[in-house]
């Protein structure tokens, strides 16, 4: 498919793979990731459920024609011959345990093909390195690998996915700046209550020609609406593990950007769009498509038709946008994974900075002790 457009959906919607929200059963969930004219890209991850996800999404496609579709997937966490490791999931392939550099090319064929297998199509649209660890960033025996997954017609783009928490913006950066050529697409966290530090990749992603696809772009669901102070979690919701105090928080900010909504006959989630595709590089939306909890829920299926309405178009002016990225400024607000300069020892999903990365920090005026730093809550 020549033109995704704007939006997309994410098989970690629905409540199911992710832990946001209440499971939908399996008729719904089928229904609400399935692709049509107004959304015709899906992302999913083979990592979601093990490969479930791959299967669902292979279920909500029957009766689609495969070139009025795009489907996009990640490969990266190794659950085949890895062991889950609690909240942090399951391994990446280059972790040293499961095997060494010679073999990552394989592994990575091997993946897509299952994902390709369990989906039902033969190709991707894109592939995604998904949540990559210092090797998947800076290794070229990695890219290797994925360049050789378009060579062999497995997809028709590739790119990086980071996470799953927020940060990796040297690694990015760096990334981009080595293997821009290879890449074709990026994901990333940006909404307007988190323009940092995502907003810091977008220059360097727009320079390789690199398309960027956003998430989180609901901010845990502040910007559907319906999460309110004192909202009712289920024990197993992720969005528990957020700090104290960021509903009511964002849900006072949100009414501080809610005039600009009206003015532009928006809603919140369709206004927080709106501003992440107003920045360079950003081709596509994917929001977290969350049922909350309780029998007097907005159901999804209205959340998706709101999303389907989202103007293509940016019809937010630079002045507005300036003041919606001043009323969510979170600069400082968390450690960041990946390369921290408060970061001593190398950990699965944190390390130090280094010369070159601090280097390419800079290159794009990204200083890591002035801007990457936990500040303040």
């Amino acid at each position: 498919m020549d033109d995704p457009g704007h939006l997309a959906l994410g098989t970690w919607s629905g409540g199911r793979f992710m832990h946001f929200g209440e499971p939908l059963d399996d008729a719904r969930l089928e229904a609400l990731l399935r692709p049509d004219a107004a959304i015709p890209a899906v992302i999913t991850a083979d990592t979601y459920g093990t490969g479930e996800a791959d299967r669902v999404l292979g279920r909500a496609l029957a009766g689609t024609t495969r070139d009025d579709v795009w489907i996009a997937g990640a490969v990266g966490h190794d659950f085949y011959e890895g062991e889950r490791e609690g909240a942090k999931g399951f391994p990446r392939f280059t972790d040293a345990r499961l095997r060494g550099p010679e073999a990552w090319s394989d592994y990575l064929r091997a993946a897509a093909e299952r994902s390709l297998e369990r989906i039902g199509i033969d190709r991707f649209d894109l592939l995604m390195l998904h949540n990559p660890d210092r090797s998947g960033y800076h290794d070229p025996r990695v890219w290797e690998g994925m360049a050789a997954l378009k060579a062999a017609g497995l997809t028709d783009a590739i790119g990086v996915a980071p996470g799953p928490a927020n940060g990796f913006t040297l690694d990015l950066l760096a990334c981009l700046e080595r293997f821009g050529e290879l890449l074709d697409w990026a994901m990333v966290i940006l909404n307007p209550m988190e323009p940092w530090p995502g907003e810091y990749v977008l220059p360097a992603a727009a320079a390789a020609d690199v398309k960027v696809i956003t998430r989180v772009v609901d901010y845990g669901g502040i910007f559907w609406d319906d999460v309110r102070p004192g909202h009712p979690f289920r024990d197993f919701d992720h969005r528990k593990f957020r700090p104290e105090g960021w509903i009511d928080r964002g849900v006072e900010r949100l009414e501080e950007m809610r005039a600009i909504a009206d003015r532009h006959g928006l809603t919140p989630i369709q206004l927080a769009s709106q501003w992440n595709l107003a920045h360079p590089a950003v081709e596509m939306v994917v929001p977290t498509l969350i049922q909350e909890a309780g029998p007097d829920a907005r159901p999804v299926e209205d959340k998706r038709a709101e999303l389907a309405a989202t103007p293509r178009e940016v019809v937010l002016s630079a002045e507005e946008i300036l003041a919606l990225r001043t009323i969510g400024d979170n600069a400082g607000c968390m450690a960041l994974k990946g390369a921290n300069p408060d970061q001593a020892e190398v950990l699965t999903d944190r390390w130090p900075v280094d010369e070159d990365l601090a280097a390419a920090g800079e290159r794009w005026g990204v200083v890591a002790e002035r801007d990457l730093r936990h500040v303040h809550a």
